[in-house]
């Protein structure tokens, strides 16, 4: 598995599904800042670069997946690992904190448990404390120091103040 960020201001990102697993994965994109292109089963998937599909029959999700990966668009089937070229991780945001927790498929139960876990130990509080290292971090750049530099004092403030304690 390769765990990687995605930016998505640039990807263009369909949705086709029903019910309540549209609803979740809708959620779910919506709260990454996915503003997701509806997708009937039947659509077009051209300009597409990811497709998420939740709540179909398994045939429509089949064909969408054979559709999907003829185009060169990635696909993620909800909760049937042989369509997905990808998963989505248990995640916990907290502003731009986000915590992400893969078992790469093989443990859900116990992903949803470490996210409920990174979820209470991590409170709201982290918000304001990403920016408070973000600023740090710009005063270390401005005085032009190298990163190995930038990361150390990054270190030592959240040391200093006793986050990670």
């Amino acid at each position: 598995m390769l765990p990687i960020a995605l930016d998505p201001t640039v990807l263009r990102i369909g949705l086709c599904g029903s019910g309540d697993g549209l609803g979740r994965r809708q959620a779910a994109l919506l709260e990454g800042g996915v503003e997701p292109l509806p997708v009937g089963p039947d659509g077009s998937l051209t300009g597409l670069n990811i497709l998420f599909v939740a709540g179909v029959e398994a045939p429509v999700a089949l064909a969408l997946a054979k559709r999907a990966r003829e185009q060169g668009v990635l696909v993620n089937v909800e909760d049937v690992p042989e369509l997905c070229d990808f998963h989505m991780p248990a995640i916990v945001r907290r502003g731009d904190l986000t915590f992400t927790v893969s078992t790469n498929g093989k443990a859900p139960g116990l992903a949803r448990i470490l996210r409920e876990w990174l979820d209470r130990a991590f409170g709201t509080e982290w918000q304001q404390r990403v920016e408070q290292v973000a600023s740090v971090r710009a005063q270390c750049r401005k005085q032009g120091l190298a990163p190995h530099e930038v990361s150390n004092r990054t270190r030592a403030f959240v040391q200093q103040n006793g986050w990670l304690a």
